[in-house]
């Protein structure tokens, strides 16, 4: 399975980077191919903005090209960053997200963590066709829990981060395999 992976900020030395980088690495622990999208070295048109971006582009193409996504956000004043906004807009007509499962994870500086923007994020993604799992995973003061070097350091909240990809292929195994297997064997029959 092909998972496109979206970081929601291009703010440097960042703490989502970093949660998603565990989710990252248990979904490849389960055997699924991810590809990132970090917006940090990337330029993206605003709506409207003539021109050719082969950043947009390549944004497009690997989001058509997965079979699912998580998109990692920090919570900046109540919502998700501008930068998030910007990479869901390119993501081309009719949306590459129509119809792909997706994960949501949060992280926040504060006591009650990243769920605001998580829930004004999934309406957004719902908006654009996604399917938009249950139980986004929303870690609070993010900052007492990752080292200087970006490794997780409370073994409870590392596990809830890896649920996020567990959950992802939990459903994609369970939902869209099955779908596409008999898809597979109706126009083998005709």
């Amino acid at each position: 399975m092909k998972i496109a992976t979206l970081l929601g900020t291009s703010r440097p030395k960042n703490f989502t980077q970093h949660a998603l980088s565990i989710v990252e690495e248990a979904l490849r622990a389960q055997g699924a191919e991810v590809t990132r999208f970090d917006p940090a070295a990337k330029v993206l048109p605003f709506p409207g903005q003539e021109g050719s971006f082969a950043d947009a582009v390549e944004l497009e193409r690997v989001v058509r090209a997965a079979d699912g996504v998580v998109i990692a956000t920090p919570e900046y004043h109540g919502s998700f960053p501008a930068m998030l906004k910007l990479i869901l807009e390119n993501m081309g007509f009719p949306s590459a997200l129509s119809a792909k499962p997706m994960a949501l994870l949060g992280v926040a500086a504060g006591r009650i963590g990243a769920m605001t923007s998580l829930e004004r994020l999934r309406s957004v993604c719902s908006h654009r066709g996604a399917i938009v799992l249950p139980a986004p995973i929303s870690i609070a003061s993010v900052n007492r829990f990752f080292d200087d070097a970006g490794r997780c350091t409370d073994a409870a909240t590392k596990k809830a981060v890896e649920s996020v990809a567990s959950n992802l292929l939990d459903y994609m195994r369970l939902n869209i395999c099955p779908r596409r297997a008999l898809e597979a064997l109706v126009r083998e029959d005709q």
